[in-house]
């Protein structure tokens, strides 16, 4: 059996260290499951050459491998400016909703702001941050097209930087023009998810869900949790939702930091009692951008996602700018392989089982835990079983998700434990069980001796025998 198998998954952004074919190849072969698109910083024409690198690097290694378009949401940020700005505490500074009024007045700067409604919106006395935090705006008085600020916190401020406004709702529409123009392109090279950034309601998800199928996809959303309006919806979110990142960057800007580890957890034992797949992101091992190893501080973040049994955990700077892209994808894999060795929760006796096809799957998980070296095979036309099964969270029992369908079985590649295979139509198990076995032999991820539980779901439209065998490789 695969004796160093990992069922937490690695998600890398893609840029320009690491969108060569030949990187892309090592970062699959060093572990990457699924690959992610920023479309904060990407055009259409390299959106359209990267994936194609994708598709022809995933056939090659017979991987299914989802790529995910991570679209901006109703996002806020400044505008150019000739040269960046250093700011002192309690510097002026006036934010403007007309790109073409930036001229100083009284020497006091101004940046514009894409947003217009943002002098609506803003109380006086409202904190504005920019950039992350790194930069702390008191608003002290408004005027029509103007926030009057006084510089709190200090920091060099460059063009385009994100804002955020904690505490204030902003009225901007939860799908934008560009997100739009996102998703055309998504459904032009066939994107697999679409990551949707800044949702604050369940409303958000339905209305982009729309979106997608309006051009005939059935990818998958991930509503990233980042501001106060996602935590307060959250459990509506995660309803609708396909999946559920932490983005833990706007959330630790938008919520006191310290709170940050509670709503993490609680996401987390949201998301595994509701059987939703969820992705732990940010700053993961943001010392490798420049280092070869990642603090002992990093170690320990990642080891408390796989700890927490996070479906997915997430790269961004250290593989898109970062010197070692290839060494960050390992290093997490190591780390998440030696903490999963370590897991004794059995979460498979707590999570609600809604179907009958629910506890024969969950009795399939208890008959494989009893056993040793043995995984779990699978026959899935849409991926139903599997995403219930990686719901259980097995511990070290792969699941080998066998579908004739592309689009699941890159979709699958993001669960928990699932390791999908391309694969005919079958209409009988004894014919699909017989061809998988010789498959899984002859790449050497079996052998003899091995346990395989399957289950087979035979019968008629009436009538339903839904079984489970122990087949052992002799």
């Amino acid at each position: 059996m695969h004796v160093d198998y990992r069922s937490t998954k690695i998600i890398v952004t893609l840029g320009p260290a690491t969108e060569s074919e030949e990187t892309l190849r090592q970062l699959c072969e060093a572990g990457a499951d699924v690959f992610r698109l920023n479309m904060a910083h990407a055009e259409a024409d390299w959106v359209r050459t990267v994936v194609a690198r994708i598709r022809k690097v995933s056939e090659a290694m017979r991987r299914p491998v989802p790529v995910a378009m991570d679209i901006k949401g109703p996002e806020i940020r400044t505008g150019d400016l000739p040269e960046p700005l250093d700011l002192a505490v309690d510097d002026r500074l006036d934010l403007s909703i007309h790109a073409d009024d930036t001229a100083p007045r009284n020497d006091i700067p101004v940046v514009s702001v894409n947003y217009p409604g943002i002098v609506d919106d803003v109380a006086e006395g409202a904190t504005v941050l920019v950039d992350g935090g790194l930069i702390a705006l008191h608003v002290e008085k408004k005027t029509d097209t103007r926030l009057c600020c006084r510089v709190t916190v200090a920091g060099c401020l460059g063009n385009r930087r994100h804002i955020n406004l904690p505490g204030t709702r902003v009225r901007l529409p939860s799908v934008t023009e560009r997100d739009r123009e996102h998703v055309r392109l998504g459904a032009e090279v066939g994107v697999d998810v679409f990551m949707m950034s800044f949702v604050r309601d369940a409303a958000a998800i339905s209305e982009l869900r729309q979106v997608i199928q309006e051009h005939g996809l059935e990818s998958w959303i991930i509503a990233k949790i980042e501001d106060q309006s996602a935590i307060s919806n959250l459990e509506a979110i995660i309803e609708v939702a396909d999946m559920l990142m932490i983005a833990r960057g706007d959330l630790a800007v938008e919520s006191p930091f310290e709170e940050l580890p509670l709503v993490q957890m609680r996401a987390a034992n949201l998301c595994k009692h509701r059987g939703k797949p969820f992705i732990v992101a940010t700053q993961m091992l943001e010392s490798m951008i420049g280092e070869p190893m990642p603090t002992r501080a990093e170690i320990s973040d990642v080891a408390t996602a796989v700890q927490q049994r996070a479906d997915c955990v997430m790269l961004s700077g250290e593989t898109t700018v970062g010197r070692y892209p290839v060494r960050c994808v390992e290093i997490m894999a190591k780390i998440a392989r030696r903490i999963e060795e370590s897991l004794t929760e059995e979460h498979w006796k707590v999570l609600p089982l809604e179907s009958d096809r629910d506890q024969v799957l969950h009795a399939a998980v208890v008959l494989a835990q009893n056993v040793e070296r043995v995984a779990y095979l699978l026959y899935t036309t849409h991926g139903l079983s599997a995403r219930v099964l990686a719901a259980l969270r097995p511990q070290r029992r792969p699941i080998l998700a066998f579908t004739p369908d592309r689009t699941h079985a890159r979709l699958l590649r993001c669960l928990y434990g699932v390791e999908p295979f391309l694969c005919r139509s079958y209409e009988k198990h004894t014919e699909f069980l017989g061809e998988a076995v010789a498959q899984l032999t002859a790449e050497g991820r079996v052998q003899s001796g091995d346990g395989l539980v399957t289950i087979d779901y035979a019968g008629t439209e009436s009538e339903h025998h839904d079984t489970i065998q122990l087949y052992r490789l002799p």
